[in-house]
């Protein structure tokens, strides 16, 4: 089993793999966030959950198919059914996190416009904070998510061997 303090060769390439992986979902996530709530008007917290679950389906095809390539003793299937467990257990952290959190930021951003910290800035008190809340709820779930998924949904990936791209290339994720 893994250690994480102890990440190096194979598992500190999944390790940065997964983190590009989740950098990407966090674009998804926040672009999705933004255009319904901010652009449409959908309320926060249902945007929120919108979001989540288009992060979900990219990161899934990406760590399946560029993270972690060598984990194949798994059905995609069964698979995708843990990874979307786990995001759910995720949700299930995020959404009442991010409500409990949406009105303490929201104040802090009115502050922060207030003291003309972001001069010049077009943004609004409630933009930004719903921003803040859904960055630190999303920083609090990605621990869950990763290490839930190594452990389980990944979990037939042995850490000694080496991690593709190391020694040799498989398929890209599909366009």
């Amino acid at each position: 089993m893994m250690r994480l303090r102890s990440l190096s060769g194979p598992e500190l390439t999944r390790f940065l793999k997964f983190s590009v992986v989740g950098t990407v979902g966090a674009v998804v996530d926040f672009g999705t966030f933004n255009l319904l709530h901010t652009r449409l008007g959908a309320p926060a917290v249902p945007a929120s959950v919108v979001s989540f679950t288009a992060a979900v389906v990219s990161n899934f095809i990406w760590n399946r198919y560029w993270t972690y390539p060598d984990s194949r003793s798994k059905p995609i299937r069964r698979q995708a059914a843990q990874f979307t467990l786990v995001s759910l257990v995720g949700l299930a952290i995020r959404t009442p996190l991010f409500a409990f959190l949406l009105g303490p930021c929201t104040r802090l951003a009115a502050r922060l416009l207030d003291m003309q910290l972001l001069s010049g800035s077009a943004l609004q008190a409630s933009t930004l904070g719903s921003n803040l809340a859904l960055a630190a709820a999303v920083v609090a779930v990605l621990f869950w998510n990763f290490l839930a998924n190594r452990y389980w949904t990944y979990a037939d990936v042995d850490s000694a061997t080496p991690a593709v791209g190391e020694s040799q290339q498989l398929e890209s994720p599909p366009v």
